[in-house]
């Protein structure tokens, strides 16, 4: 069975819920509506259209580039009327007293198509999101957290962490990446050949950031602790980010793996690691589970020593060769690992689930699911463990 997702941006819908109150002040409020752009090159686009400073505008998550996205933007100062353009239209709201940030989210409401199902898968699918919401699902950050990643699969974080700067440096502006668009593909390629010779590499890339950085070090061949540092900071920000939820991940799974059956569990392959779903609970374990919340791993957590939780996270950090207290990065000062807890188990609310025929595939079932998740979840977890039922 070949399930199609995102068959067309209208099957994978989104939209950011809140209590942000608009009501006056410095913080212009939109409404952004984008299809087929990811929220980066949205905000990118806004920022030169209207001729801003990137710090001016400020929003509450990365939105799907494959789908059709909704969620709210503030910009500094910003100009009170609309921008519209091909992929994307931004509606003036209103005045805020505070930028809109990724605390302001209180959910995300999704509207999915699945499609190219059999009757048979269609009706299960049907049947499983109902008890989805009862049982819960395992919270995983999934794929998309991991875009950063490239071809070696090493996490850029890791690299940094360890002080080993050239080395991160290099899988920030040089590593091939799935994701890679053309122009971005033909300066790596440059970087590759010319790495360490600074002036032939600088000669040979156009006008971009990555040029910009090669020029640094054609004056500091090898200070690269401060070139890491010229890498705009929300990249450098995702690299973290990737890390510490590959990290967080590993530590869930074996939470499910203890709180679960081995009957129950269902391998599933994200893009770095293989990780188990769970069919069934016993009250206790859904109760454990449904009240855990796992901190992120970093070195800002201070467990005490008879903690039955530090070994768990000794254990899991050691696997990326490093120690807990290391998984810090020392330069630049304004790059460090979140710090919070993340729920284990995501219920997904107002769920519902609704078959008919696929217009697009003959013969065909497609089954249309509508559920709102808390901040941070991800909904193609969902969709993976509605699937897994049929493995």
């Amino acid at each position: 069975m070949s399930l199609k997702l995102k068959s067309r941006p209208e099957d994978f819908e989104v939209d950011e819920l809140t209590d942000f109150p608009i009501t006056d002040g410095p913080f212009a409020v939109y409404r952004l509506t984008k299809q087929s752009l990811g929220t980066p090159e949205a905000m990118t686009a806004i920022q030169q259209r209207w001729q801003l400073a990137r710090h001016q505008l400020s929003y509450g998550g990365l939105k799907d580039r494959h789908a059709v996205t909704r969620q709210w933007v503030t910009i500094h100062r910003g100009p009170r009327r609309n921008l519209e353009q091909t992929n994307f239209a931004l509606i003036y709201q209103g005045q805020a007293p505070q930028p809109f940030t990724p605390h302001d989210i209180a959910a995300n409401r999704f509207t999915i198509t699945l499609r190219n199902l059999t009757a048979t898968v269609a009706k299960t699918v049907i049947d499983t999101l109902p008890v989805l919401s009862q049982e819960g699902v395992a919270n995983y950050f999934d794929d998309q957290r991991f875009g950063s990643v490239g071809e070696s699969g090493e996490f850029i974080a890791a690299a940094w962490c360890k002080g080993d700067y050239e080395r991160a440096l290099w899988l920030m502006l040089a590593e091939p990446n799935v994701h890679d668009r053309p122009d971005d593909r033909e300066e790596k390629q440059i970087l590759r050949q010319y790495w360490s010779r600074w002036p032939q590499a600088k000669d040979q890339l156009p006008k971009s950031s990555r040029r910009s950085i090669v020029t640094f070090l054609c004056d500091h061949p090898t200070d690269f602790r401060r070139a890491v540092g010229l890498v705009r900071q929300d990249l450098r920000s995702l690299y973290l980010a990737a890390f510490q939820s590959y990290l967080w991940n590993d530590l869930l799974a074996t939470e499910v793996r203890r709180y679960a059956a081995p009957e129950s569990q269902i391998p599933m392959q994200l893009d770095q690691n293989t990780v188990p779903f769970y069919r069934h609970l016993t009250d206790e374990g859904r109760a454990a589970l449904r009240s855990l919340q796992l901190p992120l791993p970093s070195a800002r957590l201070h467990f005490e020593e008879d903690d039955p939780r530090l070994p768990l996270y000794e254990e899991v950090v050691a696997k990326a060769g490093l120690t807990l207290r290391e998984l810090r990065v020392k330069y630049p000062r304004d790059s460090f690992f979140s710090k919070g807890e993340r729920a284990a188990a995501l219920f997904p609310e107002d769920a519902h689930a609704d078959g008919c025929a696929d217009d697009l595939n003959p013969g065909k079932q497609a089954v249309t699911l509508r559920f709102t998740l808390p901040r941070g979840a991800y909904a193609t977890i969902v969709v993976k463990r509605l699937m897994a039922e049929m493995s």
